[in-house]
């Protein structure tokens, strides 16, 4: 039941949300477990990031949610490939994409509680 909620400075076209989302259903493997036939994605483009407080480049910040929990080293990989897709895709430089993660003991779904 992973979500990932991907907010970036810049304005992406439809064919760029597409391959984000088609690369972040693959890379969701990389959590033990985890796979695309129950993730959710979210890209907000165009919005106002400041980091390091400017907004001299592009930016992201990245939030991964995920049912119950993941090791650290999991993680990491899937941190590493979130950063390398946003920069593949939507030009955000590596060093200036966030990415952080929320482990939920509780998450609904059709209506019943996991």
């Amino acid at each position: 039941m992973p979500f990932i909620h991907i907010k970036v400075s810049e304005k992406l076209d439809e064919q760029n949300i597409e391959a984000i989302k088609t690369k972040l259903g693959k890379a969701v493997s990389l959590l033990p477990g985890k796979s695309e036939a129950y993730l959710m994605v979210q890209v907000e483009d165009g919005c106002h990031l400041y980091f390091k407080g400017n907004q001299a480049a592009p930016t992201a910040m990245t939030e991964v949610s995920i049912f119950g929990t993941a090791p650290r080293a999991s993680c990491e990989a899937l941190t590493g490939e979130v950063c390398r897709i946003l920069e593949e895709l939507a030009g955000i430089p590596q060093d200036r994409s966030y990415v952080t993660f929320r482990f939920v003991e509780n998450w609904g779904y059709n209506g019943f509680l996991f």
